[in-house]
């Protein structure tokens, strides 16, 4: 059964850094591109970045580009995200997604397989 699980989120300042983890399980890691999503409270679900199947590609929304870097290590299943100088504004539930047709680097969710649960990020001031 294929299973993706974030961890790593809770309650950070504003201006910390912290690092998401996502370990997937029942599928062939490396045939498929990951990303991160994130929700927050009234607003939809929102592309953050996505690194393709031999983690040579990333993409990155604009709002956090210059402060966030994805990466995998197809050896364990792991994929991570590590972003800078958090703010307010990156308060939310973090998901973790696998696309097998890698449309996810272009930011798109429609073509996502399978979603992890999620995991809640907030920012405080």
């Amino acid at each position: 059964q294929e299973q993706l699980v974030e961890s790593g989120g809770g309650l950070v300042q504003a201006g910390a850094s912290l690092r998401l983890s996502c370990a997937a399980s029942g599928l062939t890691f490396s045939n498929y591109a990951m990303g991160w999503f994130r929700q927050a409270p009234g607003k939809e679900r929102e592309f953050v970045g996505a690194i393709n199947g031999n983690g040579r590609v990333t993409h990155y929304a604009a709002s956090v580009k210059e402060r966030s870097t994805i990466s995998r290590d197809n050896a364990k299943n792991m994929v991570y995200l590590h972003m800078n100088s958090l703010n307010i504004e990156d308060t939310g539930i973090y998901y973790c997604a696998a696309d097998l047709r890698s449309r996810i680097l272009r930011g798109d969710r429609d073509y996502v397989d399978y979603w992890g649960q999620g995991t809640q990020v907030t920012v405080s001031s």
